[in-house]
């Protein structure tokens, strides 16, 4: 027994000593990798209202892993920093320049505040002035820049409250903004007691529902406090000019507030108690209320109830009003949607949907019926009283249908387009809107009224080219005005002037980065706008190409392939190769095998980026299909292992025939569902030398409500979930599995506890595994210098397991 014990000792110490030598501090990964992480990013752009200004928004790098570890809440489905009483995962802007789209004057903006980091950018209706937050150490101010002047001020005294996301103030009018602000004289935030006062207690009601495993959620009395203290804000109006601000309306905890479009009314939402355990503060109970300009109440528009509970299904909504909004065409008209099916999709019923309306003054039993859907409704393009675009999908099928409506004649709807929206080369684009004398975006129209414009991404065989089209309101035919032709990918980012042609659009190339011109269709003539640099000198001669090729099945599959610079197939000979996908699900294998992206696309980095392989003399196999489909009633997941192995079966055969590929020196890897396919590759086929997983989930039977696109709980499909979860066949991965996880992973299912069960699965096991978890990361990562270090692992577990296959270590 002695000497059992002895020989225990000095198992312990190995395995600590073999712990130790695991852990380390950052790391960074190699040149030219590294540089390319800190390459400069372009800035963003806003169009001002009336198309003359454009404003250039400078983007930081990086942030600092110091910047990420500060204090942090995790409340009711929110993150929130609370010495700023804003989020704690935020991107802001480090600078602001102005440039005159005609001219081409540029002019940087002036009196902005040190080491500025602003966020809610907005333009006033008459693009006179801009509005931003700047956050500071200890709070959220918000300013105003003059255009006239080029110059920025600081515009409130009170410190603005953006714990609930969204933006945290509105427009109200052109010299007028409502801020959502951190109410006066609030004192301290409430203090966890040493001891608790009773227990938590939960009781459900007896009814199935479906409930997704929300992160983040309130566990305790004191959370309840905590999310109550930092939600309450007070409305305040803003005079732009003087800044002198006034209340609006009572405090409360504020979930947001909508100004008509005439600005004569406000419409605010206010969340209150009971709260929920079991849902995040969008689903606790909201009052609707309505307001004059000048902070008087009107009357209540709806008391919605805490929604713990909906029917199964994808399709499932809550029944009474919902999607409450104005109406853009409107001064001042209110519209919502209501179930007509109790909300259940699983309910056979004629009309799932319908409309209502209720303008101003808003008395009793003046709302309006509007049309009625067969489909769930998604969403309205308002024109006028005589014409307006509705938008109705249904998930089980895949469909979606586009109707015109007269919303003064709910009963005249016409469909004009019906398709799988999975249906890539039948979309017919998206309908061009132009700002209303409210500065509302309604339906724009030529031809005298007759003729409707469309933009969309233009699907094809041939790859992805934008396009824009008129519609013949009478005809219903379309008309291609403009098409992007290779070998540029060109897209329309605004239009500027329907009648003589004039677009804004983004172009680019395979080796030309992207920039914005004004596009004439009429004449073809091109005037370019910006002209940013290559960001990415290190790629530059690299190969790209979009490989087509077939599964087993005949099911068409592609992938876009990156080849080093200068490599030639026949004098080089096999590379080493890292795949990453996702996989999809779909219901159709014709929409299945659709072409997807272009081949004249700039070569884009992020930080998840497979690309950054290329330069270390890998082929990089990227967006690798893996599309599982179930038809003609059948679900997708019924077939889920074998359609992945078949996937990745094909993919690497295309490879290999041309001589691209060493098939015994082949990785996989993919983030979040990603991971999940890495995992169930490994388990299920002997294809790969290795594999990457980030952020992952492993074991379904703890998302036992659905997750990704299936519906089905674990009970109405116990093998499904069993069949698909790789921790269940954990004991079959017999090749090394990196995994890589936030520790404060925020996604829904993809908990950090799904990669330590998943590691130690495969650890006890006999496999060969490493995990590594990154502090105060969430499901993406954002971090220099967690940025950084998973760079290195991704490349040390590449080049040992990989590339070096022969002398990888034991």
């Amino acid at each position: 027994m002695k000497q059992f014990k002895i020989f225990s000792c000095v198992l312990f110490f190995f395995a600590a000593a073999a712990a130790v030598h695991a852990q380390q501090g950052y790391q960074n990964p190699p040149e030219p990798i590294a540089s390319l992480v800190d390459a400069p990013l372009a800035p963003g752009l806003s169009l001002s209202p009336e198309r003359t200004w454009m404003l250039l928004m400078e983007r930081p790098g990086y942030p600092s892993i110091q910047e990420l570890a500060q204090p942090e809440l995790r409340i009711a489905g929110l993150r929130l920093n609370p010495a700023t009483n804003g989020a704690s995962r935020s991107s802001s802007y480090t600078g602001l320049e102005l440039r005159h789209i005609e001219s081409g004057r540029t002019f940087s903006v002036t009196g902005l505040p040190a080491a500025p980091q602003l966020e809610n950018i907005s333009w006033s209706q008459d693009g006179k002035h801009v509005a931003f937050t700047h956050s500071r150490p200890d709070g959220i101010e918000l300013w105003v820049v003059d255009i006239a002047s080029k110059a920025a001020r600081r515009l409130t005294e009170s410190d603005i409250n953006d714990a609930m996301g969204g933006r945290p103030y509105y427009w109200l009018g052109n010299n007028a903004i409502l801020a959502k602000t951190v109410p006066e004289g609030r004192g301290e935030a409430p203090v966890a007691k040493a001891a608790p006062a009773g227990p938590v207690v939960q009781e459900s009601a007896g009814e199935k529902t479906t409930l997704r495993t929300y992160q983040d959620l309130l566990q305790n009395p004191h959370d309840e406090d905590l999310f109550e203290h930092y939600a309450t804000a007070e409305l305040q109006r803003i005079d732009v000019s003087t800044g002198k601000a006034k209340p609006f309306a009572k405090p409360g905890m504020l979930a947001g507030a909508s100004p008509s479009p005439d600005g004569q009314y406000v419409l605010v939402e206010t969340i209150s108690r009971p709260f929920s355990y079991l849902v995040p503060y969008y689903r606790f109970p909201t009052a609707y209320d309505l307001y004059t300009a000048d902070g008087a109440f009107v009357r209540q528009v709806d008391q919605q109830p805490l929604i713990e509970q909906l029917p199964q299904g994808f399709g499932a909504v809550p029944e009474g009003k919902r999607r409450i909004s104005w109406r853009s065409d409107k001064p001042a008209t209110l519209y919502w949607v209501e179930a007509r099916d109790g909300g259940d999709p699983k309910r056979d019923a004629p009309v799932r949907d319908q409309l209502f309306y209720w303008e101003a003054p808003f008395k009793d039993g003046a709302e309006q019926p509007g049309p009625e859907f067969e489909l769930r409704f998604s969403g309205v393009a308002w024109g006028d009283d005589e014409l307006a675009i509705a938008y109705e999908y249904w998930w089980a099928t895949r469909q979606i249908k586009t109707s015109r409506f007269a919303p003064a004649k709910p009963s005249e709807k016409t469909v004009l387009f019906e398709r799988s929206y999975q249906d890539r080369y039948s979309d017919p684009g998206s309908f061009v809107t132009e700002d209303n004398e409210f500065g509302q975006p309604v339906l724009a129209r030529g031809q005298g009224g007759s003729t409707l414009y469309l933009t969309g991404q233009g699907a094809s065989p041939e790859g992805n080219q934008p396009f824009i089209r008129s519609y013949d309101l009478k005809s219903g035919e379309t008309q291609e005005l403009w098409r992007s032709e290779a070998p540029y990918y060109e897209m329309a980012v605004d239009i500027l002037d329907l009648e003589k042609g004039l677009a804004i659009t983004r172009r680019e190339s395979r080796e030309e980065p992207p920039n914005y011109y004004i596009r004439n269709w009429n004449t073809g003539s091109l005037k370019p706008l910006t002209s940013f640099p290559h960001p990415y000198p290190a790629l530059q001669g690299i190969e790209k190409e979009v490989v087509q090729f077939k599964r087993k099945d005949g099911l068409d599959l592609q992938g876009d392939l990156y080849l080093p610079k200068g490599y030639d197939e026949q004098a080089d000979g096999p590379l080493p190769v890292l795949m990453w996908a996702y996989p999809r699900e779909y219901k159709s294998k014709g929409d299945a095998g659709q072409v997807q992206g272009s081949p004249y696309e700039f070569v884009r980095l992020y930080w998840g980026s497979p690309l950054y392989w290329v330069t270390r003399g890998y082929a990089v196999f990227d967006r690798v299909a893996m599309p599982i489909v179930g038809e003609e009633g059948e679900e997708p997941n019924d077939f889920f292992r074998e359609q992945l192995v078949g996937n990745a079966e094909a993919a690497i055969d295309v490879l290999a025939e041309r001589g691209i590929a060493d098939r015994e020196r082949i990785a996989v890897g993919g983030h979040s569902y990603g991971a999940f396919m890495t995992a169930n590759l490994l388990a299920h086929s002997d294809l790969f030398a290795a594999g990457i997983a980030r952020s992952g989930a492993y074991n379904r039977t703890l998302t036992p409500f659905g997750f990704q696109s299936e519906e089905r709980t674990y009970w109405d499909a116990p093998e499904v979930y069993y069949t698909m979860s790789p921790f269940m066949h954990a004991d079959k991965v017999n090749e090394p599995l990196l995994m890589i996880h936030g520790e404060a992973d925020n996604n829904s299912g993809t908990f950090p506890l799904q990669s330590e069960r998943m590691y130690q699965a495969i650890n006890g096991l006999g496999g060969k595994a490493r995990l590594v978890m990154l502090p105060h990361e969430s499901h993406g990562y954002r971090a220099r210098e967690s940025i950084g270090h998973m760079l290195w692992e991704m490349d040390q577990w590449l080049e040992t397991y990989v590339k070096n296959k022969g002398e990888a270590r034991p």
